[in-house]
């Protein structure tokens, strides 16, 4: 007996020293100057000590060591691959020892790194478990997940105000996207950004001499902005605040070096503008946000930075337009109205010697938005400029150079179009289309003297082709091409599809189909609800999941269920509280319509989507279980309740607004509708397999929401893969990340739905 509990006792030491030593280590060595940081993480693995090491400099993970063995208070860890040995005493929560490395020895001392990540960390399936499913997509195709979904090597094409100067960002070996400034006349190119541990999120010119970005951390979307020299001299952070989210509200023109930006400074639900020097660093806070309970949630600047308007939400859900008459001194209320109404200030007409006329999208005399020449003033429409009977209108294009003349309006329909009012513009328009016949283009870049342009080029089989354009001379030159690995005629046709509700709607939406082939008549379908839901919509263009999907042979249908945006106030309205019911109804009714039209397999239909679009997956699945046979939940909505209670401080302002698209969870018969259309409280239902993805640093659906639909799920016997990506928001942006998690949904369909 005495032996017996010796042992165990001795047991039991060896088990606590063991825990002492298990967790995350870091420290840094000196290697002739260079600093060096070491991350070791060492894991009990059934009674065993199992040790890997992260170079982030490197950006190397889980590199694996073959012993770990302790005595007593002592640790050794040792790789003979490697030849490295690291020796540490444990000593009052560090481990002080050498690191040995082919015959050279450094001092290293590790600290222990508190496990900050979010969310159940044992429910992750394991890289193995999630690398055996993605080699499920073995099949000999013609394109790879990486052709569709490895960024650019060259993207996000700028031009100077001037137009010396081309920008854009190239990537590296390590897949990082630096940002690089080439002088058009010399052809000397010089990198001004380099891209670290975090992505740069946007980046823009602000006057001839200099950039700014943003970054956040791990897709936290707290953005903090940076300026530099176009000579990549004075990089310097502009908004150094922890916590706080920075946006950029007006960029000057006449004031090149300043910008105006709102910050959460003051208090983390709402934000206050500030007028910041990008060359100095120095910022001025312009006007006082106060109220929480009746926040200022958007600011309207003239071009000389003034403050000419700003909007506030009023008991939750009323919005109002605040304008000044009199130069900023005081601000009236001229405009009241709901949620589903529209008035906003798009341009001040500087055309004009009135200098309260504005043109205005609005729908609050009208069903579809249309913009208005509008006296702010006098609070009253001058006169309607542009509408269209279908669609809302979107935005409006005016000319700084020619005294601010209309150049075109914007809506969507099936199509983006873009409609010419300037002679102008008209003459451009006519030659951009002539050359590129049957394409879409856009205007990403102009020069202040409109000497050169900078053309986009796409379609639903083209990703985007840049041009340099100079009307004087009508000369196109050809820039870049951003996917020359994908050729135009393998890609498949996105559709544009109409069909009526089972209520009586008129619902829009696409399906893009893989070529016919005499084997296959009716293909099977992942049917792809997008996010938001609210304003969001599906739109005609080159969309990389929906054409990997059908270079595997899977048809995708959209659909821009109601409360869906540019359909007008009506449609958008008919949508509230009923997420979960009416929009699925309206993704079943176009499911059914695609399938009575001969085009897909109905016996094998997939649900996949995110945001929003995840929480229809799972919705889907529960409420209609034997009508998809698997689904992919990326980053959605479980359990409202929870997902109500976990936003971020900054949407606190918009929480009735959300409620009143969703549902009011304090208010008792809106409570039992929120119950009886969150998926997490109908497991039961759910009978087909699900495949779950999330970020870690989610800020607007946490990581709880996925975390409770796998485990209950997974307490109900069903085997759920489950793939988490720590360094990442909502929604997965790193290539490598993005790569891993279509190779391993496209083994998962290969799996259940093939």
């Amino acid at each position: 007996m005495k032996l017996i509990l010796f042992i165990l006792l001795f047991s039991m030491s060896i088990y606590g020293f063991a825990q002492e030593f298990t967790g995350d280590w870091k420290g840094t060595i000196d290697r002739r100057g260079n600093k060096l940081d070491l991350i070791f993480h060492i894991v009990n693995d059934r009674g065993k000590l199992a040790t890997t090491l992260d170079l982030p400099i490197q950006e190397k993970k889980g590199i694996l060591f073959d012993n770990t063995v302790i005595n007593a208070k002592e640790i050794t860890i040792s790789s003979s691959k490697m030849s490295i040995t690291y020796v540490g005493v444990l000593e009052n929560d560090q481990l002080v020892g050498s690191y040995k490395q082919s015959g050279m020895e450094s001092p290293l001392t590790l600290s222990k790194l508190e496990n900050k990540l979010p969310g159940n960390k044992a429910l992750p399936s394991s890289e193995e478990e999630l690398q055996a499913l993605a080699a499920k997509d073995n099949g000999n195709y013609k394109y790879k997940v990486e052709d569709y979904f490895a960024k650019p090597k060259a993207s996000s094409f700028q031009l100077s105000p001037d137009g010396k100067y081309m920008s854009y960002q190239e990537k590296d070996a390590n897949l990082k996207n630096h940002v690089y400034v080439k002088n058009i006349k010399t052809r000397e190119v010089k990198r001004v950004i380099e891209e670290k541990g975090e992505l740069i999120r946007r980046y823009a010119w602000v006057n001839n001499n200099h950039l700014i970005y943003i970054m956040d951390k791990g897709g936290n979307e707290n953005y903090h902005l940076f300026s530099v020299k176009i000579d990549g001299s004075a990089n310097k952070e502009l908004t150094p605040f922890d916590g706080v989210k920075a946006d950029i509200l007006a960029l000057l023109k006449e004031d090149p070096d300043h910008i105006i930006i709102s910050m959460n400074k003051n208090k983390p639900q709402i934000s206050d503008p500030y007028q910041l020097n990008i060359v100095t660093g120095e910022f001025q806070q312009l006007y006082k946000n106060e109220n929480v309970e009746t926040p200022i949630v958007d600011y309207d600047f003239d071009k000389d930075g003034n403050l000419r308007g700003y909007t506030k939400i009023k008991d939750g859900v009323i919005t109002q337009y605040f304008y000044t008459k009199d130069g900023g001194e005081t601000f009236s209320l001229i405009k009241e109205y709901g949620m589903e109404d529209t008035f906003e200030v798009l341009q001040y007409n500087y055309s004009s010697k009135n200098p309260d006329d504005a043109y205005v999208l609005t729908n609050l005399e009208s069903d579809k938005a249309e913009i208005q020449l509008y006296d702010l003033k006098l609070n009253k429409p001058i006169k309607s400029i542009f509408s269209n009977d279908d669609y809302d209108v979107s935005d409006i294009s005016l000319s700084r150079k020619r005294g601010y003349e209309i150049d075109c309006f914007i809506y969507e329909g099936d199509k983006k179009e873009i409609v010419p009012q300037s002679k102008f513009f008209k003459n451009l328009d006519q030659n951009i289309r002539k050359q590129f016949t049957g394409y879409q283009y856009r205007i990403i870049g102009v020069t202040d003297d409109e000497s050169m342009y900078l053309v986009v080029v796409t379609s639903d089989k083209v990703v985007g082709k840049y041009y340099t354009y100079d009307p004087e001379k009508n000369e196109f030159s050809f820039l870049y091409d951003l996917m020359p690995q994908l050729k135009e005629e393998d890609m498949a046709e996105m559709r544009p599809i109409i069909f009526k509700s089972r209520d009586g709607k008129t619902i829009h939406g696409y399906i893009t189909l893989p070529k016919a082939t005499s084997e296959v008549k009716k293909f099977p379908l992942i049917v792809n609800p997008h996010g938001g839901p609210q304003g969001v919509r599906d739109h005609w263009s080159f969309n990389p999941e929906t054409q990997l999907f059908a270079s595997r042979g899977y048809a995708t249908l959209q659909v821009n269920f109601r409360i869906s945006g540019g359909y007008g106030k009506e449609f958008f309205k008919s949508g509230f509280k009923q997420i979960g019911r009416k929009l699925m109804d309206d993704v079943e009714d176009g499911l059914q319509y695609v399938i009575n039209e001969g085009l897909v397999d109905k016996t094998k239909v997939a649900i996949y989507g995110a945001s929003h679009g995840g929480y229809a997956v799972l919705r889907g699945m529960e409420k209609t279980p034997d009508l998809y046979v698997c689904g992919v939940d990326y980053c959605g909505v479980s359990n409202i309740f929870t997902f109500m209670s976990s936003i971020p401080a900054y949407w606190k302002p918009y929480i009735k607004i959300i409620k009143g698209y969703w549902y009011d969870v304090d208010d008792p018969e809106e409570k039992i509708i929120a119950q009886e259309v969150s998926p997490v409280f109908h497991i039961d239902k759910i009978k087909k397999p699900l495949f779950v993805i999330q970020g870690g640093n989610d800020p607007r659906v946490n990581i709880n929401e996925s975390d409770q639909i796998v485990e209950a799920l997974r307490k109900k016997g069903f085997v759920v893969p489950y793939m988490v990506k720590y360094d990442e928001g909502h929604g997965f942006h790193k290539e490598k990340n993005q790569i891993e998690l279509y190779q391993t949904m496209l083994g998962f369909l290969i799996e259940n739905l093939k």
